[in-house]
Formats: C-alpha cells, structure tokens, sequence
C-alpha cells in the first residue's frame, strides 16, 4: 500500500550495514556525507539508522528526527551480514514500523514487507568480472538483480551509472533516479589555499583503493616513463591496502621507483586534503568507475589534472581535465608531462574544474534523495 507523503512524515530505514570504516572507499564518502546533507534539508521525516559493530554511532546525525539503531553484527563478516540483512533487520523494520528503507550497499532484504530503494554504485561484476573471487561473483550474480528487482526506486550516481543499469537490467529503466556525489566544500578552500600560495610539492597526487581496475600497473609503468625527463618528480598514491599491493610495490621496485613512489595505505582526512594542497598534479587511471570521486575532489580543489577517458570521468570531468586512453602507456606517461610541464594547460583545467565542480553540492544530493524516497513512498 502507498504511503500518503502529505499527510504525515515519513519513517524510513537506513541500511548501513555493509559499511566497514575506512575500506569502502567512495562508497562511504557518499554515504556519510549525503546523510549528514539529508539532516540538514529535512527536519520532518524519521530516520533510524541502522548500523554494524564496525561503524561509530557518530555516522547518525546529531539531530531529533534521526534515530542510532546499532545491530549486533560485523560488516567485515561478509557471510553473517547478509544473512543478518535478510533476516533479523525485516524484524528490524516492522518493529520501526517504516514506510520505506533505503539500503546504501548494493544488497536488499528481499522478504522486506516495506518499499525498498537501493544505491547501486556501479555494477562492477558485470563489467569487470575477472577482479572479483568466485565467492564475490556468486553473491552479487545472486543478490543483486533480485534486490534491483524488489526496490521500487534504484538510485544511481551519475548517467554512466544508468547506462549499466540499462544495459545489464533493463527492466530497471524506470525506476532509476540520479542522485550524484556533492562536493565538501573544503576542495574549494584549498582551491583558494592554493591560489594563495602557488609555490607547489614536486610530487603528483593519485588517491584511489589498490585495486585491480584502478590501473596501478599502467600508472606505474607510465611514471617510469615520465621520469626519464623528470628525474625529481615523485608519485604519491593513497588509497586501502589489498591483496594488489604487495605485487604493484615489487613491480615498483623492478622499475626502479623505490624513492620515487609512496604506498601510503589509508590516512586521515585531514592528511588527505594536505596533500591535495600541496600535490603538483592528480592523476586518475581507472579502466572503470560508477562516479570517481576522486577526480571531483582533485578538480574543485584546484589540481591539474589527468584522468581516463571512460564514460563516468568523461561525465563529471568534461572540459576539465587531461583526458587519456588508460590502456596506453604513452598516453599516460605524456599527459603527466603536459599537466606538469604546460603551464597554460594546467591554468585552462584549473579554472575549468573550478567552474564544473560548482555543480556537484550535497544540499542539492540531498533534495534529489528525499525525493526518491518520498516516490518509493508512493
């Protein structure tokens, strides 16, 4: 039965029990920073956040009409969380007595009596199926397009997402909303920081989880290259330490980047946005992204920078970054020269990725996901 929008608020759930702090990436960069917008724009709906052992209570927002409800269970536990999900938080839900639950981690409880909307970042195991273990394949081939199918409303990051969405359940056409990553409004002070002070760090910046997809190999390969003719040029990569790193360190070292290169495995926000400041260039060679909120990141904070020419960077870095084929070594390799070495260039995408990151705000994020949930109401 639908819910009348209008004639009281809301009860909705929000599923957050994938979530494992500081390994999921851009995953939860959205999911925190879209809640704490949804607080902001909306002070009528109840909110019960339903969270993991893992996840601090501190991800539910300070406000009267949001409700911590932590579970017992732990996200790094892949099996137990998901049949926890499709058991014990139905009874969650009926015991809430929602309207409607939103579920932030691809997977949904299918027997859940309420109307359900599902984030779907990007759909990686079609795409890529080659970087995930048989175990990995077996439960999204699974849960996936049967949680698409039981949500009524799929919220997606940007067009590039839809068009997977399209193409591999094209049934889900219609019930698909876009609701795209914001922009903290830090990247713009250090955008501002940077202008200030433009006296930069000899190194270039990639920040990104080690894996597979992300293309480290070719990126290693291409800065060995690049080197040759910038010998004090160093390259920082920051991002969640896996089963990739151990061979991308020994394949930095059969290059010769020993010195050249840093691994620094997952640091704090606040490191992270220094090294924004500070980084010459940004660099991005993903073969594959549901957003790249990365590339955002790098362009609003002021970063020349370069990036893989694949449809969702293609989407929310247009016009303003260097584009390059990211099977192509040379390509690379001469786009970090450029973004380095041409001063007019990195003025052009500087003042160009000012002007496109204006576009991405959470408050609008934010309107746009109240939105989808008011019509999974309906």
């Amino acid at each position: 039965m639908s819910v009348d929008t209008k004639a009281r608020p809301l009860r909705i759930g929000i599923n957050l029990l994938f979530l494992i702090p500081g390994k999921v990436g851009g995953t939860e960069i959205y999911t925190r920073n879209v809640l704490n917008a949804l607080a902001s724009i909306d002070s009528s709906n109840r909110y019960f956040v339903f969270r993991n052992v893992e996840t601090e209570a501190a991800i539910t927002p300070a406000q009267a009409n949001f409700t911590d409800c932590p579970q017992p269970v732990r996200a790094t536990s892949r099996p137990a969380r998901l049949l926890y999900e499709q058991t014990v938080l139905v009874g969650e839900v009926l015991r809430r007595r929602l309207d409607v639950l939103l579920n932030f981690g691809l997977t949904a409880p299918l027997l859940c009596p309420v109307r359900m909307a599902t984030v779907f970042y990007d759909l990686q195991y079609k795409v890529h199926p080659e970087n995930l273990s048989a175990l990995e394949l077996l439960v999204y081939r699974t849960l996936l397009p049967a949680s698409a199918r039981r949500s009524k409303r799929i919220v997606a990051m940007c067009e590039a997402a839809r068009d997977q969405l399209d193409r591999y359940y094209p049934w889900s056409s219609s019930k698909i909303d876009i609701v795209p990553h914001g922009i903290e409004s830090r990247f713009a002070q250090i955008a501002v920081a940077r202008d200030a002070s433009p006296a930069r760090d000899d190194f270039i910046l990639a920040v990104s989880t080690l894996d597979p997809h992300k293309n480290f190999d070719g990126l290693l390969r291409a800065f060995a290259r690049y080197k040759r003719s910038h010998p004090t040029k160093r390259l920082v990569i920051v991002g969640i330490k896996g089963p990739e790193t151990e061979r991308l360190e020994k394949l930095r070292d059969e290059l010769g980047l020993t010195d050249s290169v840093e691994f620094t495995g997952w640091i704090a926000r606040e490191r992270l946005y220094e090294l924004f400041e500070r980084a010459s260039a940004f660099v991005s060679t993903s073969r594959f992204e549901g957003f790249g909120i990365t590339v955002l990141e790098a362009i609003a904070a002021g970063v020349p920078t370069a990036c893989s020419a694949i449809p969702s960077l293609l989407e929310i870095a247009a016009g303003s970054a260097r584009f390059f084929d990211p099977e192509d070594v040379d390509d690379i390799a001469a786009a970090l020269a450029e973004i380095t070495d041409d001063d007019a260039l990195r003025g052009e995408l500087v003042a160009a990725g000012r002007e496109r990151s204006r576009a991405f705000g959470w408050a609008h994020s934010a309107e746009l996901l109240r939105g989808a949930l008011e019509a999974t109401a309906r």
